[in-house]
Formats: C-alpha cells, sequence, structure tokens
C-alpha cells in the first residue's frame, strides 16, 4: 500500500515526488494555468469529472468527535443500510485511499486522468469554523502532492469550509493560486442551509470562484431532512438528486447565476432531477409573481450554462441529457469508487445512438480538459 502522508510532506525519508515551487501552478495574474498532459495516439482524451478520494489521516485525525453523528447518510439510514455502508467502507477502503489501486482501475475502465476531489463525508462543514479549515487545507494539500506524485493521471478538485465565507474564500485562494488545483467541490447544502441563505454569506465566495476561473463541483452528502427516506437506502437513491435541485434551484432564483454568468459549475448525478424536469420550473416562472421576484429570464435560461456529468445509469436519458444541453455541457462521470457509480462510463456514452465523433469527444474527456485547463500532448 501507498505511504500516505498528512498534508504536503517534506521528510526526505519518503522520497515523495515533489511539485517543486507549487506558486509556478499558476501564472503571472495568479491564475490557474494550462495543464500539458500525454495523450494516446490516435485516442481521445478521457477525464473523470466525477471521482473521490479520502483521506485516511484526517479521518482518523477527526475520529474521536464522531463525525457520523452528523451524517444525514447515518442519521437517516435503516439498520440494513447503515450496515451495508459500513461493510462497502471496508470493501472500499483501497480504492478510495489507494493510488497504486485507482490506477489499475483507470486503466481498466479506459480514463486517462481523474480530476480528483475529496469524498463528500470529508467536507467536515460540521466543525468549527477553524478546525473546518484547517482541515480542508491538509484534504487539500494531500490532492496536490497526488497531482504531482501521478501529474499526467491526475487533476485535483479540493474543499474549503463553508460554514465560514471568509476562511472559505481564503482556503480557496490557496488551494488554487499557491495548490494549483483546478477547481472546488462544494456540498449542496451547508449543514442544513440552502447555498444562499443571507446567514451564511456565500456571494463572496461565489464571486471569488468566478474571478479565479476555477470549476465548482457540487455533489451532495445526502438530504438533510430525511424523515421519510430512512428505508431502501432512499437518502442516497433519491436524496441525492433531490438536494442538488434544491441547491441549483436557489443558485437560479436567488440570483447568483444571474450576478456570476461566468461561474464553471458541474452538477453531479447528471444534475439532479431539475436538469430533466425544467419545464415545470418554467411554468412557474410565467404564471406566478413570486417565482420572478429576482430573476426575469426563464430558469432554464440558466440551467443551459452549468454542466452535468454522465452519471444516468441509462442510454435514454444521457441521450436527453446531450440533446437538451448540447455535446459541450456534459461529461464523463463514474463517481469512483462507490457502488452507486457508473462502471463501464466510456461504453455508456459510446451506447449514445447517432452521436457524432466530434461530440463523443466532448463527452468524453474534451469539456472536461477546457474547464479544468488541460492541454493534451501527443505520447
Amino acid at each position: 500500500m501507498m505511504y500516505t502522508c498528512p498534508g504536503l510532506c517534506t521528510d526526505p525519508r519518503h522520497r515523495h515526488a515533489r511539485p517543486g515551487p507549487l506558486s509556478a501552478a499558476k501564472d503571472a495574474r495568479g491564475a490557474t494555468a494550462v495543464k500539458t498532459v500525454k495523450r494516446r495516439a490516435g485516442k481521445s482524451l478521457r477525464v473523470d469529472i466525477h471521482c473521490h478520494y479520502l483521506n485516511p489521516q484526517v479521518a482518523a485525525e477527526v475520529a474521536h468527535l464522531k463525525p457520523a453523528e452528523h451524517e444525514p447518510s447515518v442519521i437517516f439510514a435503516s439498520p440494513i443500510t447503515r450496515e451495508v455502508n459500513v461493510k462497502q467502507m471496508v470493501d472500499r477502503a483501497a480504492k478510495l485511499s489507494t493510488i497504486e489501486v485507482r490506477l489499475k482501475d483507470m486503466d481498466r475502465m479506459g480514463i486517462d486522468i481523474q480530476a480528483v476531489s475529496p469524498a463528500p463525508p470529508q467536507y467536515y462543514y460540521w466543525t468549527e469554523p477553524s478546525l473546518g479549515a484547517q482541515l480542508a487545507a491538509k484534504v487539500n494539500d494531500r490532492i496536490a502532492e497526488i497531482v504531482a506524485t501521478w501529474p499526467d493521471r491526475f487533476v485535483g478538485i479540493g474543499t474549503v469550509p463553508l460554514q465560514n465565507a471568509e476562511l472559505a474564500v481564503a482556503e480557496l485562494d490557496r488551494a488554487v493560486k499557491t495548490l494549483g488545483l483546478r477547481g472546488i467541490e462544494i456540498n449542496t447544502n451547508v449543514n442544513g442551509l440552502n447555498l444562499t441563505d443571507p446567514q451564511l454569506g456565500l456571494e463572496k465566495f461565489f464571486r471569488r470562484v468566478q474571478e479565479l476561473d476555477v470549476v465548482l463541483f457540487m455533489h451532495p452528502n445526502s438530504f438533510t431532512h430525511a424523515d421519510r427516506l430512512t428505508h431502501h437506502y432512499f437518502n442516497n437513491v433519491i436524496g441525492n438528486p433531490l438536494d442538488s435541485t434544491i441547491a441549483v434551484s436557489c443558485l437560479i432564483f436567488d440570483g447568483v447565476l444571474e450576478r456570476n454568468p461566468k461561474l464553471k459549475i458541474v452538477v453531479a448525478h447528471s444534475g439532479g432531477y431539475l436538469a430533466h424536469y425544467w419545464a415545470r420550473m418554467d411554468h412557474a416562472h410565467r404564471a406566478r409573481p413570486d417565482c420572478r421576484t429576482v430573476i426575469r429570464r426563464a430558469p432554464s435560461s440558466y440551467l443551459r450554462k452549468l454542466h452535468f456529468d454522465s452519471i444516468t445509469f441509462d442510454t435514454d436519458l444521457l441521450r436527453y441529457s446531450i440533446e437538451k444541453w448540447g455535446a459541450r455541457h456534459v461529461l464523463l462521470g463514474t463517481d469512483y469508487p462507490y457502488d452507486m457509480g457508473e462502471v463501464d462510463p466510456v461504453g455508456h456514452i459510446s451506447s449514445v445512438p447517432r452521436l457524432s465523433r466530434a461530440d463523443r469527444d466532448l463527452v468524453m474527456g474534451g469539456n472536461a480538459a477546457r474547464l479544468l485547463k488541460i492541454k493534451p500532448r501527443r505520447a
């Protein structure tokens, strides 16, 4: 098993590959520089926008705080679901935290590059803000180390302590400008509050993400008010896309996307329900004045600016997503290594009928390369 040190370890005995001066990850303006990676001859680049890494050292550090007591996925779960989840974490621990195992799985699935992001339980929004900032920094440092050690196989997406807007912006700046991460993963709520709740004051965070021109990857971590979703793993099966639907709706109707039109947002799980039932939202906007208090344009016009991963588990749903929102707005995703993920992402995308070679290449990796500033070069 690969030795995993906390943070950017400087112990020479561990012989980690080093990234050199991390400030080299940005250009003269402080923006993230384009990353050049090898591409297989005659093959289009395949980039997984949706995959997770769990930092075992950070998990051990907070174990005494009993994180499970703060997790909706545990609170709103039946005994059998909890049992299955515990077994899955044991069975997939190596996939979550050991890069050599991950690389073999990537090769088997035909993935060239992972945009690796934290496992959702490691958001740690429930912690005291200063501790949350420390934990986020350690999670981000380790992801940066992974990228530096395997630069042709990974780009990094980090995390920030959204429970405090000032600390979130500070860690965002460090993650992007110092560590060279390509984006930030956020939950679809903060301790049960909508992302646009005035108590959070996250407008400055969204504005800074836009200024830095990095990806904002929205990924739910179960539904927080799920008393009716405890059985049959409903808090994931139904709750995850439901929370994404609420989060995106708030960003639209509360004007965040109006005020920040250049945000590069990728929504997990094919955009939740909203991307596939947008017409009801547009109808409400036409029919009711209380749906027009902030925005004047049709809500779906803002959806057209978002991006969605390919995790639909159905060819027709994926085809609809590509046809409705455009091939430039759908990205290959796996949700690796969880059991709710897509195990054959290349085959899934290839199964879409009448998809042109150019559009297929965009979905497979071209879109992710554009958003994440990856420039392929021939091997």
